[in-house]
């Protein structure tokens, strides 16, 4: 679907019914990286959850302007587009990485229509030189796995990102993340990069602390955006819970992807109390 606003259009796709969340995929990526990680588990609550997945302009199948400028902007679409799509409607947020650092940005401009927020292995510095990032590490790696694709094309730039190298994390991050990286215009993406990547305000400054139930979850061995920046952000959340998973990257969803699915499951249960 198309959603039309004031100067620009955005795809977005809608599942179930219920109460809404809005779903924000990671930098030059597409919906269907959130999308393959988030349906199995609603699934089974196809009835009380409304999943709203947004392409982010420039990416998937948005279209890009060159107004769009930077992540102020960035932000004033999303906010534009959940005033369009569920007017006057509370609802929760689900980030990941980029997605994740517009999420928080929603919140500090939403924030009583927040019900519950949850972030994955998300971009806390824009700035990558001034990240704490450990180095990347290979905790499992299928040689099997390895002889049979040494020829595939995407191999390299999987290796760059997986801490678990396997068949499974293979096939997955071509249909849910590469599919998505495709179809991304490569110079508006690199332009807000270089040149509007962190937002103008400080998005972590709250005038109180969030009292709704947050998740942040992190991987251990993410060498992207890190996982020690987010423990500064502890006080901000007083139901924030902070996890920490080993044998896992910045693709944490899929590399551990039973505890995932059990971890977003407790926070819905969280959410659901409120």
């Amino acid at each position: 679907m198309k959603c039309h606003l004031n100067n620009i259009s955005v795809h977005y796709e809608v599942y179930g019914t219920g109460k809404p969340i809005i779903m924000l995929h990671g930098y030059s990526l597409d919906s269907q990286v959130m999308k393959g990680c988030m349906e199995p588990i609603f699934k089974d609550h196809t009835n009380e959850y409304q999943r709203i997945y947004l392409d982010f302009p420039g990416m998937g199948r948005s279209e890009a302007k060159d107004w769009i400028k930077n992540s102020d902007q960035m932000l004033e679409i999303v906010l534009e587009f959940i005033d369009e799509v569920i007017p006057n409607q509370n609802f929760l947020i689900i980030g990941e990485s980029y997605g994740g650092y517009i999420s928080r940005g929603v919140l500090k401009k939403r924030t009583t229509m927040i019900d519950g927020m949850l972030l994955i292995c998300p971009m806390i510095i824009p700035d990558k030189d001034r990240r704490d990032l450990p180095e990347h590490r290979v905790i499992y790696k299928n040689e099997k796995f390895l002889e049979k694709f040494k020829m595939d094309k995407d191999l390299e730039e999987f290796q760059t990102l997986a801490v678990v190298q396997d068949t499974y994390y293979f096939e997955r991050f071509k249909n849910e993340i590469l599919s998505g990286a495709y179809l991304a215009n490569a110079q508006f993406i690199e332009r807000l990069k270089n040149e509007g990547y962190g937002f103008s305000f400080e998005v972590d400054q709250l005038p109180e602390p969030y009292e709704k139930p947050v998740l942040f979850l992190l991987g251990k061995q993410d060498s992207f955006t890190g996982y020690r920046d987010a423990f500064g952000l502890m006080e901000n959340y007083t139901r924030g819970s902070f996890v920490v998973l080993d044998r896992a990257g910045h693709g944490l969803q899929i590399e551990q992807s039973k505890l995932f699915n059990s971890l977003v499951e407790e926070w819905l249960i969280r959410v659901n109390e409120g």
